[in-house]
């Protein structure tokens, strides 16, 4: 990824982010966070990763970015003036947190179990 590429994505991030929070008036969309915005290096690609705190609710706060995607292509068009052609966006789940989380559990499960039953030492070896 070059500097260009990753400027750009990092400025469609923080847009993209604006927009979700203050400009979509849906009221299915849920507390949905932009975690990272990978542009293509023509430019005419942007994947961006969001995250959905609640489970319930990522179903439907997906489809209604789907749903909201040109109107946040017309806001990005308004905010990024410098570039020719605005990216197409492309939403995808991003699930990393809840991997992080489950990490932290089972991390957690196991020194609980260690404190309960510490590992027995050979003294014989």
């Amino acid at each position: 990824m070059s500097k260009r590429t990753q400027q750009v994505g990092e400025g469609i991030q923080h847009i993209l982010s604006e927009i979700i929070q203050y400009e979509l008036k849906d009221p299915r969309v849920g507390f949905a966070t932009v975690v990272g915005v990978d542009v293509s290096a023509d430019l005419q690609h942007a994947k961006v990763r969001i995250s959905i705190m609640d489970e319930t609710e990522r179903a439907t706060t997906m489809e209604a970015l789907e749903r909201a995607k040109g109107f946040m292509r017309r806001q990005l068009a308004h905010e990024l003036r410098h570039l020719r052609s605005v990216p197409e966006l492309h939403l995808e789940l991003d699930t990393s947190l809840d991997y992080s989380m489950r990490i932290d559990e089972v991390l957690r499960q196991v020194e609980l179990d260690r404190r309960d039953n510490p590992p027995q030492i050979d003294e014989e070896a």
